[in-house]
């Protein structure tokens, strides 16, 4: 049996935080090796720790989540942490900037727990958790804000192909969707996804969905 997922758990409500840590720690694949309840004690335990995967509060004192994150998965951090946010709202003013300080994916607070735990399971293995549907209220919502740089497809490395395959990640489709759309099989579009990452030096898809928005790829 492989060793369970080691989960460190960020929230400042106590009462939240005592529910999460338990129901991961009920599940046998899963270990919270952690909680804490502000941002910064996040990141020294993270650091400490080096737990799979970080479940983390955006709203908390002394260091917010955001912040948090960044110091543990942003750019340019060698030994990123997946981290995992959770949000109140799921249009939360807070989202976007915790997608691009490197956060693997959101959760809303009240989502069911079986949710959460899908959630920490993708986010360990390298998925990235975001929704198609609520990537669709997300960027609609902040299109506008999250397009400050005004590059677009000339200067992009990727292939007409590839282009095509990231404006449709960016509008919210799944892989399957992708290659219904495209008239591919859903390996290629694995395969195109795996390219699209690589050129432009992308953890996840979450980050491929910012990168297109902020460079104009998608309106």
């Amino acid at each position: 049996m492989s060793a369970p997922i080691q989960v460190l758990v960020c929230d400042d409500q106590m009462l939240i935080r005592t529910g999460l840590v338990t129901i991961i720690d009920a599940q046998p694949d899963l270990e919270v090796v952690g909680e804490c309840g502000d941002g910064q004690a996040a990141v020294e335990l993270a650091v400490r720790l080096r737990p799979d995967v970080v479940v983390m509060d955006i709203r908390m004192p002394v260091l917010d989540g955001i912040e948090a994150t960044r110091l543990l998965a942003g750019a340019g951090v060698p030994d990123p942490v997946k981290v995992l946010v959770l949000t109140t709202f799921n249009l939360d003013e807070y989202v976007y900037e915790a997608l691009r300080a490197g956060a693997s994916g959101f959760l809303l607070k009240d989502a069911p727990p079986s949710q959460l735990l899908h959630g920490i399971r993708t986010v360990s293995i390298g998925g990235a958790l975001l929704d198609p549907d609520v990537t669709r209220q997300l960027v609609g919502t902040y299109a506008a804000r999250i397009r400050p740089v005004d590059v677009g497809a000339r200067d992009s490395p990727l292939t007409s192909r590839e282009l095509e395959v990231l404006r449709l990640i960016a509008e919210g489709l799944s892989n399957s969707e992708v290659a219904a759309a495209l008239v591919i099989s859903h390996e290629t579009v694995k395969t195109f996804v795996s390219r699209i990452l690589m050129k432009l030096d992308l953890r996840d898809r979450v980050q491929a969905v910012v990168y297109a928005y902020r460079h104009g790829l998608v309106t």
